[in-house]
Parts: structure tokens; C-alpha cells; sequence
């Protein structure tokens, strides 16, 4: 019963932590960004119909207070309307990025990434990054100056800067804009952009004011809005972040940066609790697969904030040491924009180029980053030749197992002894049946003498939810996986089998809800799961067979939301374990049947029976007169051996042992006197009608309890 009992809280917890996870983490953005995109709407149509708004006049509404400046604008309907003015914007469009630059305060708020559709519909719009303000979802960086002097009048967010010069914004064309406060400051900005996602944007102040004014550069990233289609899982981070020399690796969810806001900091204008004071690094928003990232000088000292507001103004802004510029001199502060998709070997090459420090930490490769990483790697090698990413994740899956082949040959051979010892174990289970230390102690005898350990089926196991966890989290955060196709109906391996049993497979117009979410490609793995678990030894406990017989099923509905190239590489990965275990259990019994053993075909009775045997039971020759026969016992329960002989016969052959073993009396059943034997363990029998073979029948006669009573 204990150990029925501990087996049971076992399954309890590890279910437990299925559950919990499946229903806490795993349940799918797309709901919870169903919900929020509802009341946004009906928040916009309020106001659309109340409101101002309407007409096109209206002002943002005004925020908490804040040092971060924040533009005033109209609220547009849309995104396309509030970018539809190009007179008032420099565009630029290049094999990654198409945007434009907003004049009003020089900031870059329009970047849409060409090479990423919304949905897998290559017809579908492409991934928009950032958005102005007064847009449905703002969204921007903005770099400048800012001081402390009253009269000295520096460049905001509501600024309109002009353009040296025409002309767009291209790789190897900077555009430079002015700004001329009128009071002896010219400010100039020169914004870079190179093939892919990075700005370089360089601001340069000089003074013709006659005496010194003191500025402090600063940048920042401003999301005015809580994004609603966040992946919502909690083994991905999405929010604010930041990597610092000194103070480390910074993650903010959005409602732990609210929580960071303080109104009465910096005066009553409001400011982040935490503040950062530390050299180089980098900050801005990342979310599942995009990103925009102020990188500021790596060699400069910095002070940087992360926050938000309770009206849900998100903010990350840094700033650099005061700089004084001197009459008729000048002062350049520079720093760089990443914005846009988390492509890892991208990513790389710009730590590289730029000494970032650290900048791969914008992927999240979690906690184990020595698995995670390499995996990715592999899995993109593969891609790269082979041209399909589910072909790679099988070819994965091949790789992993030849890697673990001994180990999981050795577990498997031992599992397969385990279950050819299940007829000797179900004996001892019903010969101590009412006493459970005995039983486990023959239980571990059987076990020693077969040189079986009971635990080496965990083994594979063990050694497979790693690699599982690690591709997991591999096609949760690389870009390269979004929208890969398989073959069939998988055209997205990075989301879940878009197909579902209970509304026929799409046959029903019905959507069923989250927990009955089960595709074909899970259905196949609860099938391949099943196969292989047939394959394992039968628990000797009624209880344990149970849930092990539902398990399969239970894994099926559990991991049916992940990924489609989770459960790909679970299925094959079943595939194989099968086949390696069906190819063991050929190679030590040559009379297997594989079809007998999955349950898929019936054994005639020579065939069950011999299955139950561990060794068939030698025959008895009828002795001969006149001569003398040596004749083998049968495995008749020892009814009068004591409990000291199962120890002192330890050393006889390996099927006297176990027989021993499996017939060892019970302290509450009478020994009964046993005429002494041979020490090889033969019978000699006498030649008939002599007189030890009268007393031997007569012998035989009185041990028998089922013979009737003699003449």
C-alpha cells in the first residue's frame, strides 16, 4: 500500500504540474487577445461616437506625469491615417524595413517588416513594429537633449525639424535634419540605416550663444499602450528589458513596470522607483519575435529607467553625463536603434561588429542556454540543407537518440528482462500477497539474481525531457521557425495542428473550446505513445496498470496546444524508441511475436501458456525395476523446507534460487516433515517391490492432503 500510495502522489504531482501548466501558461494568446481586442473596440467606438474624436480635433488625453515627454496629437481613427501626411515625413524602404521618419519631432515611429506576414497567408499584411502617435497603438524611439536651464530651449517631441537636402532615407544615405531654436543653439540629427534593422542616429548641438550651456543627452522608446497579442506564456519573457555591464539582465512584464512607476519621485512628476546608474549595455521592448532596442555608446557612463504608467504608458529611457558646450564649439551624442526581428545569426554579427555586450541575450534561451542554444544550431544547419524544418527536427530527433543509443540500449534491455520476469513476479504478489515486507524483499532477490534494475526504464526518459524542454523553447523564440511549414495540413510549426477531431476537422462550422483542442498530429502521438508503452513491462499493481493505461490518452489532450514541431518530434521520437524496443525484445527472445505483444493478435493457448512459464517442467520417467533411475523433481512448493533454506540454497542454480524465491512459506503455515533429499537435489529410486519403494509409496501417500486414505 506505501508504495501504491507514494506512486500515486507521484503521478498526482507530475500531472499536477501539467495541468498547470497547460492551463495557466499554455493557454493561447489568441484568446485573451480576442477578449482585449473587443473591448478596445467597443472602448474606440465610445469614443468615436462621444467624443471628439470624431472630428478629427481632438488631443490625446493627458497622461500622468511624467519627465519622459510625451507629442501632443489628434487621435487618428487609424495608423494609415495618422502616417498619410508625406509632406511631413522622410520614407525609406529597403530589402528589410519600409517606414518613414515624422518630421514633428524627428523620431523614427513607422518601421513595418517587409520579410513577415501577420498570418501564414502570404496575401496577409506585413508585421507592423512601430506606429506615431495618435495612432490606435503608438509606438516610437525618439533621441535628443534635454537641461535643466529655464531659458535654454532644446528640441521635443513636438519640434519640426526640416530636411537637409531631398531625397529618402536608404543604405549608405543618411538624411540630416535641423532645428534652430532661435536663441543661439542649432541642433542637428543624422539618422543611418544600414541592410537590415539598425539605426545609427548621431545629434550634434552647436552653440553660438555667446557663453556655455550645459545639455544631457538622452533616448528613449516609448509604447503608449499594453500590447494585446502578447504570447502570454510564462517561460517567455515580453515586456521591457535591459542588459547592463554591472547590474545585469533587467525583465519587466508590463504590470511589473507599472508597479516600478512612483508619482512622487523627481519632484511629484513621477519617475521610475528603480533607478540604473551603470556603463554601456542596451534597453528597450522585446516581444516573442520582434524588437526595438536603444543601444547607446558602450563605453559611456548612463543612468536608465524602465517603467510605466498607471494609464499604461510603457517607457525606457536613458541618459548620459551632462556635457557642457563651450561658445562656438560643438558636442556630438550618438547612439543606435535596433528595430526588428530577433534573427539570431543577425543578432550575432551585430554584437559582434558594434561590441554589444551581450546583445544575444535579446533572444530569451531561458535558463539553459548550453542546451538551448546548440539545439538551434543544429536545427538550422539541418534547415540549411535540407530546406524543411520539420525534416530537420526528425533528422534531430535521429541524432539525439544515436547520441543516447547505449545508454537507452542498456535501459531498454533491462526493461525487457523486467518483462519476461512478470510471470515469477505475479507469483510472489500472490504467494505474499497479505504480507508486503516479505514480498519486495523476494521481489529484490528476484531482481539481484536476474540482475535487473527496476528503475532503468526512467533512464530514456530522463534524457528525453531535456532535449524536449530545449526544442521547445527553440521553436518558442527563433524567428527562423514562425510560419515554417511541414508537409500535409502543418503549414506552421511554430503554432499548434490548426485541425480538430470534435468539429470533424473542420467539416462542422464549430470552434470547440481550449481543452478539447486535439489535431491529427496529437492523435497520431497518443497512438505512437500507446504502441510503445505496450511494449514496456506491465506494472504488477492493478492501480498502476490503470493509470498507466490512460496515460497515453492524458498526454494527448495535454500536449495537443503545444507546437506542431513539439509534437512532431515527440511522435517520431515514439516511433523510435518503438522500434529499438521491438528489436531488443527480438534479439533475446527469438519466439516473440511483435503483433501478441502491442495486443493487436490473440496467442493460441501453447503459445499464452508458454508465456507464463519461465522454464517448461521436466517430465518424470516411471521407474524400471532392477534398475536405478535418477529422476529431476518437480517445482512443487516446498511445503516443509524452513525459512532458512531459501538463504542457504543461495548459491544452487539460477532456477532452484528463484523457485526458492517464489515458494518460500509463510510464517502462518505449518511445516510439515519432509523426507531429507540428495545434495544435488536427484531422487534415486529402488527397484520395485523392495522395501524402500513400499516405504516411499506409503510416504507419498500420507504428504498427499488430496489423496484418499489408504486400505
Amino acid at each position: 500500500m506505501d508504495n501504491n500510495r507514494n506512486f500515486i502522489i507521484a503521478i498526482a504531482l507530475s500531472l499536477s504540474v501539467l495541468l498547470g501548466w497547460q492551463f495557466l501558461y499554455m493557454k493561447p494568446a489568441a484568446d485573451q487577445a480576442r477578449q482585449q481586442a473587443i473591448e478596445a473596440q467597443q472602448r474606440a467606438a465610445a469614443e468615436q461616437g462621444t467624443g471628439p474624436t470624431a472630428a478629427g480635433a481632438a488631443i490625446a488625453p493627458p497622461r500622468a506625469s511624467s519627465v519622459i515627454p510625451v507629442p501632443t496629437t489628434k487621435k487618428f481613427a487609424s495608423r494609415e491615417e495618422s502616417i498619410s501626411d508625406r509632406s511631413k515625413r522622410i520614407a525609406f524602404d529597403t530589402s528589410s524595413l519600409t517606414g518613414s521618419i515624422n518630421l514633428k519631432g524627428g523620431s523614427i515611429d513607422d518601421v513595418v517588416l517587409k520579410q513577415y506576414r501577420q498570418t501564414v497567408d502570404p496575401n496577409s499584411p506585413p508585421v507592423t513594429l512601430l506606429s506615431p502617435a495618435g495612432s490606435p497603438e503608438p509606438y516610437y524611439a525618439y533621441t535628443g537633449w534635454s537641461s535643466d536651464q529655464a531659458d535654454v530651449a532644446v528640441p521635443g517631441p513636438d519640434t519640426k525639424w526640416e530636411q537637409q537636402g531631398t531625397g529618402a532615407l536608404a543604405p549608405g544615405k543618411p538624411v540630416t535634419l535641423t532645428y534652430d531654436n532661435g536663441k543661439g543653439l542649432v541642433f542637428k540629427r543624422a539618422i543611418a540605416l544600414d541592410e537590415h534593422y539598425m539605426f545609427t542616429i548621431t545629434d550634434t548641438v552647436e552653440n553660438k550663444t555667446g557663453k556655455p550651456v550645459t545639455l544631457r543627452p538622452r533616448a528613449e522608446v516609448a509604447r503608449l499602450y499594453e500590447p494585446t497579442n502578447l504570447f502570454g506564456y510564462a517561460v517567455l519573457h515580453e515586456g521591457l528589458i535591459g542588459l547592463f555591464k554591472e547590474a545585469g539582465l533587467k525583465e519587466l512584464t508590463y504590470s511589473d513596470a507599472i508597479k516600478n512607476f512612483d508619482p512622487a519621485a523627481d519632484n511629484n512628476k513621477g519617475a521610475s522607483k528603480e533607478i540604473i546608474s551603470d556603463n554601456g549595455g542596451w534597453l528597450g521592448f522585446t516581444d516573442q519575435y520582434w524588437a526595438a532596442v536603444l543601444v547607446p555608446d558602450q563605453s559611456k557612463p548612463l543612468t536608465a529607467r524602465l517603467f510605466g504608467t498607471p494609464q499604461k504608458d510603457f517607457f525606457v529611457e536613458f541618459s548620459e553625463n551632462p556635457l557642457t558646450v563651450a561658445p562656438g564649439a560643438s558636442e556630438t551624442f550618438t547612439n543606435k536603434l535596433f528595430a526588428g526581428a530577433k534573427k539570431v545569426a543577425l543578432i550575432d554579427q551585430y554584437m559582434a561588429d558594434n561590441k554589444i555586450d551581450r546583445f544575444d541575450k535579446l533572444v530569451d534561451w531561458g535558463w539553459f542556454p548550453f542546451l538551448t542554444q546548440p539545439l538551434y544550431y543544429l536545427l538550422n544547419w539541418l534547415y540549411e540543407h535540407v530546406g524543411n524544418f520539420g525534416i530537420a527536427i526528425l533528422l534531430t530527433t535521429v541524432l539525439v537518440k544515436l547520441l543516447f543509443f547505449p545508454l537507452a540500449n542498456k535501459s531498454y534491455s533491462a526493461m525487457n528482462k523486467l518483462k519476461m520476469l512478470q510471470p515469477e513476479m505475479k507469483k510472489i504478489q500472490e504467494r505474499f500477497k497479505d504480507d508486503k515486507p516479505r514480498q519486495q524483499q523476494a521481489m529484490m532477490t528476484l531482481y539481484k539474481k536476474e540482475k535487473v534494475n527496476p528503475a532503468a526504464g526512467c533512464l530514456p526518459i530522463l534524457v528525453q525531457i531535456p532535449v524536449f524542454f530545449a526544442l521547445y523553447k527553440v521553436l518558442l523564440v527563433s524567428i527562423e521557425m514562425r510560419h515554417a511549414p511541414f508537409y500535409g495540413w502543418i503549414n506552421d510549426l511554430s503554432a499548434p495542428d490548426p485541425t480538430n477531431v470534435f468539429n470533424l476537422f473542420g467539416l462542422i462550422p464549430w470552434t470547440p473550446p481550449h481543452f478539447l483542442m486535439l489535431g491529427a498530429l496529437p492523435i497520431i502521438m497518443g497512438l505512437s505513445m500507446w504502441l510503445q508503452m505496450k511494449l514496456n513491462p506491465t506494472p504488477p499493481d492493478p492501480i498502476q496498470q490503470k493509470i498507466f493505461a490512460w496515460m497515453p490518452v492524458l498526454f494527448t489532450f495535454i500536449l495537443a496546444p503545444f507546437q506542431a514541431g513539439l509534437i512532431l518530434y515527440w511522435t517520431w521520437n515514439n516511433i523510435l524508441t518503438f522500434a529499438q524496443q521491438a528489436l531488443i525484445m527480438k534479439r533475446q527472445d527469438k519466439t516473440m511475436n511483435l503483433l501478441q505483444q502491442i495486443g493487436l493478435k490473440k496467442s493460441n493457448g501453447a503459445a499464452k501458456h508458454a508465456s507464463h512459464e519461465v522454464a517448461p517442467k521436466p517430465k518424470t520417467e516411471p521407474a524400471r525395476g532392477g534398475k536405478a533411475t535418477e529422476i529431476k523433481p518437480a517445482p512443487v512448493p516446498a511445503k516443509a523446507e524452513p525459512a532458512a533454506t531459501v538463504a542457504e540454497n543461495e548459491t544452487a542454480s539460477t532456477v532452484a534460487a528463484d523457485q526458492a524465491v517464489i515458494d518460500k512459506p509463510q510464517p502462518t503455515e505449518p511445516a510439515t516433515a519432509r523426507p531429507a533429499q540428495a545434495p544435488t537435489g536427484t531422487v534415486t529410486a529402488a527397484p520395485r517391490g523392495n522395501l524402500a519403494s513400499k516405504k516411499s509409496v506409503k510416504q507419498r501417500g500420507k504428504s498427499n492432503r488430496n489423496r484418499r486414505p489408504g486400505r
